[in-house]
């Protein structure tokens, strides 16, 4: 199978802060705004696969760790710097939902789960 660009999706109750969130957080852009549909696209060359968020009126969050509603799929983010690094993810609407490792150690990740539930790990040192 030939490729030419990997997107993640992820579905949401309200798309447009949906895609904020994760353009802000991972420095992109939201290109692609219909009523249904919202793509966040990042510089060439990055590495990063694009992000999209299709609207899912009847959205329920994953419920992780808690196994009630699955996880439905997470993201991995390597980062140089967790501190500063959560603090922002913070700042943009994440919530942390499992504290795996101080944020001091060598290595480690941390869980968090964006503005529509999805979670993701801010890792580091690995």
């Amino acid at each position: 199978m030939r490729t030419t660009r990997l997107s993640i999706a992820f579905d949401a109750a309200d798309i447009a802060a949906e895609s904020r969130f994760w353009a802000d957080l991972l420095d992109g852009e939201v290109v692609r705004t219909d009523h249904d549909w919202h793509t966040v696209q990042f510089p060439e060359g990055s590495g990063v696969p694009d992000v999209c968020v299709q609207l899912s009126p009847d959205h329920v969050p994953p419920t992780w760790p808690d196994p009630a509603v699955r996880q439905q799929v997470h993201l991995d983010v390597d980062v140089e710097d967790v501190r500063a690094a959560e603090e922002e993810a913070l700042a943009k609407g994440a919530r942390l939902v499992q504290e795996t490792a101080p944020l001091d150690a060598d290595e480690g990740f941390r869980v968090y789960a964006s503005p529509a539930g999805h979670p993701f790990c801010l890792c580091w040192g690995g």
